[in-house]
């Protein structure tokens, strides 16, 4: 890495003598000579921080960096050859050279990057060896450095590097730093002849293989929410895995090297070249303003380096986001550099056999197209220039005939992208084929990834190029808005080919009783595109598609349904997961909005798509279990037209099919009038809430809780498909109960998810709380620690826990997430429920944050009836059913604004 300034930063020359030279002599020189070394290595250090953070370049600061290093290392073993270890007559044994390897080697020294030395020897090592070796190292140890170091000689070295490719790899970069030049000359002859030769493919397939292995260890995945820069898939290791391999092949150290060798073109040097650059700049970034060679770019230091970078909020999109993209666009970028690579490579290699292509052994041609094994290739260099709509034919033929693409055909996708153009957007058969790979049943998503990938995506739909690599900074989502996408359409076709059926049992019932499939793709694919562009998401996707649809070939209905799903792609999880199910007001606000039974099917699957594909722990039973609840009861709304005579009709059941259970227990204590008074404690909303199963429990729960007169009864049920355990309560009611119970849920690292509150007719509280693991989202299980939550609700009930100090302090977040801000908000709704006034509150997640707005509601004369709490990574939405104390809505303006304005205290104390 060559590079200059015109004045330099420092004077590494002159660095080297006032070490070697320093006067310092007697027992206390090491001390003398360290406070010298520290003094001229922070000086130094600042100065580089100082212009790199003014706006110089990372690579100035890498090889600057580097080259003090040099002279620090340099210098001290100068220093130590001739005043401490100096042999008036040294022996061949005493022959030394130290040698920089790794990311030092080729200097490309990150501000907090280990230091990497080879000690090497000409046969063992001796006592000489031994102490300039030490001198140097605990000079570089009592700086706070971090040293990889190893003391070899040249057999021991080639040996090593013969069976360990990390050491192979290593010393492919290594640099004479001090000591004997024709000891080094030798290393590198014995590298060159026993490690390099005839070993070109070998190393070549080794280092991409382990890149593979790398990348599984790293997510797989280009686009993590805090990506490692660089060992992460796309990052700066990506690229250094071409260098290395180049080099092994052809030898030299300037990248542009490869387009020498033909391995990427003068256009692919520019973007590999961009793309190092900006990976530099950010590694920068983040070893100075974390103080350590962290590169893992968390949640909390994006904002202050797209800040230090010069990101700006843009018609509405956050720096960060803007910054994000960014990194994920040269992240893809890498990907596509590395396809049009192993190309090349690939290329090479057959023309160095020539035996498959003289005879074409294995080809054969398929609409143009030669297929060799199982890969698709392109035969004809020319043929993307002619007919840029054979690049879509490409991924179709690939995706019919179940092939995979070979990188040299992606190689040549990527330099003819810029042919995709309006006319080609607007070709009808380029529109065909690109509806038929969408909703195909040979694994759409397969194929939308390959032409993502290579750029066709966003070319051939200009729309969802601006999404592409779109981050949402947030802990919900954890896809880019393009990857989330294509996840969705990949699960849409799961369901469809029956491998959801255990996880989403109702949306693979439904899927093929579907009159718009078709439809169903398209609104699946661009449900989020309106994305990152300011306002309302879903009502801007719905222009999109009214737009884009006919050009796919939609007709006028099809384009109006999927327009309407687009629009309305939130509505069925936000009645669900918001609103009481139970509630008729709630049925009927969702009826009118959906108003025929196929796009209930069509919403239901489109909701279940969307939210399996926000993350790998964001969908659960429980969100399932509510989707159903909420789809049953539409389905019966619009099928019967008469939901107060149906729901009348469903209680008078529920209370019939209790009353068979029960007559089928002894008589005592469950007598004919037993029954009968049992039945009349309930009100109507308890038998619509519940399961006739769930039914029987409570009664058998409560009846042997009144038989031991006890003054509580606390039963658990597991339910891990839905994922969550449920808890029931029987305890006579008093204001605070929901209260208590919440908090001693919270110290107990458990977080509700929905709460149903009933009184009976005597006075008696039957709480169903439904909680999941704080951490996991999953049930709670061990039976250990459900005795536990049993304990600390008994305790808080009697009053023997302080729960606010309890709770004060506590988090359920890591402290780097503290970045994420949210609004306080507190909504309150008298016209979405016929009985209660209707609360939702939205703010920041914190352990205890239920407890606090229970508190405050029962503070605030409110009677809570049912909680539904749904979290969005570090964002809580709490609904509330509530009344006043009167069994009234809250109707008057200055309670109202009281309600509001409390709740909001609640939120935002710190």
């Amino acid at each position: 890495m060559a590079t200059a300034l015109d004045t330099p930063l420092l004077d590494p020359s002159r660095l080297r003598h006032d070490i070697a030279q320093f006067p310092g002599r007697g027992p206390n020189v090491g001390a003398a000579l360290l406070a010298q070394l520290r003094e001229q290595l922070q000086r130094g250090r600042a100065d580089i921080k100082s212009y790199f953070e003014a706006g110089g370049s990372a690579e100035v600061v890498l090889h600057e960096l580097s080259l003090q290093m040099d002279a620090v290392i340099q210098g001290t073993l100068d220093f130590a050859q001739a005043h401490v270890y100096g042999s008036s007559n040294p022996t061949t044994g005493e022959e030394l050279a130290v040698i920089a390897v790794g990311g030092y080697g080729r200097q490309e020294l990150a501000p907090g990057s280990d230091i990497d030395l080879l000690f090497l020897c000409p046969y063992k090592r001796t006592p000489h060896v031994e102490q300039i070796s030490e001198f140097l190292l605990y000079k570089l140890w009592d700086l706070g450095l971090k040293v990889g170091q190893a003391v070899r000689s040249v057999s021991e070295t080639i040996k090593l590097a013969q069976t360990d490719h990390t050491v192979r790899t290593a010393l492919l970069e290594s640099r004479l730093l001090w000591g004997s030049a024709p000891l080094a000359d030798q290393l590198g002859k014995a590298f060159a002849r026993d490690i390099v030769a005839g070993r070109g493919t070998a190393f070549a397939e080794a280092k991409l293989a382990e890149r593979d292995q790398r990348h599984q260890r790293m997510g797989d995945s280009r686009f993590m929410l805090e990506p490692n820069i660089k060992d992460g898939k796309g990052g700066l290791r990506d690229l250094q895995t071409l260098i290395w391999i180049s080099r092994f092949l052809y030898g030299g150290h300037d990248p542009a090297e490869m387009v020498r060798h033909g391995l990427l073109t003068r256009q692919s040097l520019g973007r590999f070249l961009r793309s190092r650059r900006f990976l530099w700049t950010v590694r920068c970034h983040l070893h100075y303003l974390t103080g350590r060679a962290d590169d893992r770019l968390t949640f909390d230091v994006q904002p202050e380096i797209a800040r230090r970078m010069g990101y700006r909020e843009r018609n509405r999109v956050r720096a960060v986001e803007r910054f994000m993209k960014r990194y994920y666009l040269v992240a893809k970028d890498v990907g596509a550099l590395t396809r049009i690579f192993c190309a090349a490579l690939e290329e090479q290699q057959l023309r160095q056999s020539r035996l498959g292509l003289r005879f074409g052994f294995g080809q054969r041609r398929v609409n143009g197209f030669v297929v060799h094994g199982n890969r698709l290739n392109v035969g004809d260099s020319g043929l993307f220039e002619r007919e840029p709509i054979r690049m879509l034919e490409l991924f179709h033929l690939a995706q019919e005939r179940e092939l995979d693409i070979h990188p040299q055909a992606l190689a040549s996708i990527t330099n003819h992208l810029g042919k995709i153009d309006q006319r080609i957007r607007e070709s009808p058969e380029a529109n065909r084929l690109f509806l038929d790979m969408l909703c195909s049943r040979k694994d759409p998503a397969l194929t939308l990834t390959r032409m993502n990938e290579a750029g066709v995506l966003g070319r051939f739909i200009p729309d969802f190029g601006r999404i592409v690599a779109q981050m949402q900074h947030n802990l919900y989502h954890v896809y880019t808005v393009d990857e989330h996408t294509i996840r969705a359409v990949g699960i849409l076709s799961q369901i469809e080919n029956g491998q959801l059926a255990d996880e989403l049992p109702i949306s693979t019932e439904v899927m093929p009783k579907l009159l718009s499939r078709r439809e169903l793709y398209v609104a699946t694919f661009l449900h989020d595109i309106g994305k990152g562009r300011g306002g309302d998401h879903s009502e801007i996707g719905e222009q999109i598609a009214k737009r884009i649809c006919p050009r796919f070939g939609l007709s006028d209905d099809a384009t109006e349904t999927v327009a309407w799903l687009v629009r309305h792609h939130l509505d069925m999880s936000r009645f669900a997961f918001k609103r009481d199910s139970e509630d008729p007001q709630t049925v009927a606000d969702f009826v009118a909005i959906v108003q025929s039974p196929e796009r209930l099917k069509l919403l239901l699957l489109l909701t279940a798509t969307d939210i399996r594909a926000v993350g790998p722990s964001v969908w659960n039973g429980w969100k399932g279990q509510l989707l159903r609840e909420l789809y049953h009861e539409a389905a019966a709304a619009m099928a019967a037209g008469d939901p107060q005579g149906r729901r009348a009709r469903r209680i008078e059941r529920a209370k019939a099919k209790l009353a068979e259970a029960l007559a089928e227990l002894p008589a005592e204590p469950w007598s004919p009038e037993a029954i009968e008074a049992y039945l009349g404690r309930h009100d109507p909303r308890y038998w619509l809430g519940f399961t006739p199963e769930e039914h029987r429990r409570h009664a058998l729960v409560v009846g042997a809780c009144d038989a031991r007169r006890a003054p509580l009864a606390i039963d658990f049920r597991t339910d891990e498909f839905r994922a969550r355990t449920d808890l029931l309560l029987y305890a006579a009611d008093h204001p605070g109960l929901f209260m208590k119970v919440a908090g001693a849920l919270a110290l107990s690292g458990v977080s509700i998810v929905d709460a149903h509150i009933f009184t009976t007719a005597d006075g008696m509280a039957l709480d169903s709380l439904g909680f999941q693991d704080a951490t996991s989202r999953l049930a709670v299980t061990d039976g250990a620690r459900l005795e536990r939550i049993r304990d600390n609700i008994e305790k808080a009930l009697r009053g023997e826990i302080w729960l606010e100090k309890a709770l004060a302090g506590k988090r359920n977040l890591p402290k780097r997430t503290d970045v994420f801000e949210v609004e306080p908000r507190v909504l309150i709704d008298n016209t979405a429920s016929r009985t209660h006034s209707v609360i939702e509150v939205n703010g920041r997640d914190r352990p205890g944050l239920l407890f606090q707005l229970a508190k405050t509601l029962k503070e605030l004369g409110l009677v809570i009836y049912s909680a539904h709490i749904s979290t969005y990574g570090e964002r809580v939405v709490d609904v509330f059913y509530v009344k006043d104390v009167f069994g009234l809505k809250i109707t008057h303006r200055n309670k109202i604004q009281r309600v509001q304005k409390q709740l909001a205290e609640v939120l935002i104390v710190a």
